[in-house]
């Protein structure tokens, strides 16, 4: 019997070229037969602006990742009717105040981030905003 065709060793089927002939013959979907986005190397450009979440680890600085929290002014509120004293001090390390809410009663609120709103009410309600 004639060998038509050589057996697809698994390591080689992420080249670009070993096993499919000339490199413009595998370029569609069509030819990837259930390996998914494998031998995709020549589309880089495409992966980097519209599949971001491809990417891996290595060499990216990962988009989502927020360097604090967020909490709002109605969170706040509670804190400091919780706290006792006359201008109660409340430290958010790690979070933004968002200026959701309205605070209640005057106080010194210290995070690493506030938004300008926030800001403006907290000193409207006779408090003071603090960054860490």
């Amino acid at each position: 019997m004639v060998l038509r065709s050589k057996k697809r060793y698994r390591r080689y089927l992420g080249t670009r070229r070993w096993g499919g002939g000339n490199i413009k013959s595998r370029r569609g979907k069509g030819s990837r037969g259930g390996v998914g986005r494998g031998g995709t190397k020549h589309k880089w450009s495409y992966t980097v602006v519209y599949e971001k979440e491809r990417i891996g680890k290595t060499g990216f600085k990962p988009w989502q990742k927020k360097t604090h929290q967020e909490i709002d002014l109605n969170s706040v509120s509670s804190k400091v009717e919780e706290a006792k004293g006359e201008k109660p001090i409340i430290e958010l390390k790690g979070f933004k105040v968002l200026s959701t809410g309205k605070l209640s009663k005057p106080a010194v609120v210290k995070a690493t981030a506030f938004s300008k709103k926030a800001e403006e009410k907290i000193k409207a309600a006779g408090g003071e905003a603090v960054k860490f």
